[in-house]
């Protein structure tokens, strides 16, 4: 069977950009990364991860390039899992973040498990929609009531930082 995934760049992009991809469903998550990079147009030498999602989109469980965790918990590769072992049709949504320092963030989502069609190499381009920026999106996170959470802190005790003589503390305590 082949799965066709629409990858979308997160939504903090000023422009909707993705690309849809049909893959074997027994390929790797590295043919996936493999796929994703190329059609974005990266060089694909950047750490990456993806990251099983709930309908949320919430990030659960890490699937990494390397296992990185020596020895502790180790945590499962692209390059040894299937994708038929973590995608089905109740099973759809992943996270795929590339290049840790610059945070590249996809939603990939599994649309459509077809038949395979003779004739077609894959994985394939089926269709590419919108131009990646010169970098990434900036994260935008948001915090509820963010500014009343702080505000238990204001003028508590009527504390002034800038009076160190008045706070109770060894200033030589190493």
């Amino acid at each position: 069977m082949i799965y066709r995934f629409r990858v979308i760049l997160d939504h903090d992009a000023k422009d909707d950009i993705f690309r849809d991809i049909e893959i074997r469903e027994t390929d790797s998550l590295e043919d996936l990364h493999n796929a994703i990079t190329q059609s974005f147009g990266f060089d694909g030498l950047e750490m990456a991860s993806f990251y099983v999602s709930n309908e949320d989109w919430e990030q659960g469980e890490e699937i990494s390039m390397f296992d990185v965790s020596e020895g502790h918990n180790t945590i499962r590769t692209m390059s040894e899992t299937m994708l038929n072992t973590v995608l089905d049709q109740t099973q759809t949504k992943l996270i795929y973040v590339y290049d840790f320092l610059s945070m590249w963030t996809f939603l990939v989502e599994l649309a459509e498990i077809v038949e395979v069609v003779e004739g077609t190499d894959y994985p394939n381009l089926m269709f590419v929609h919108g131009q990646i920026p010169d970098s990434a999106p900036e994260k935008t996170f948001e915090a509820e009531n963010f500014d009343d959470e702080l505000s238990e802190f204001d003028d508590e005790d009527d504390i002034d930082i800038d009076e160190y003589d008045n706070l109770d503390f060894d200033e030589n305590w190493n």
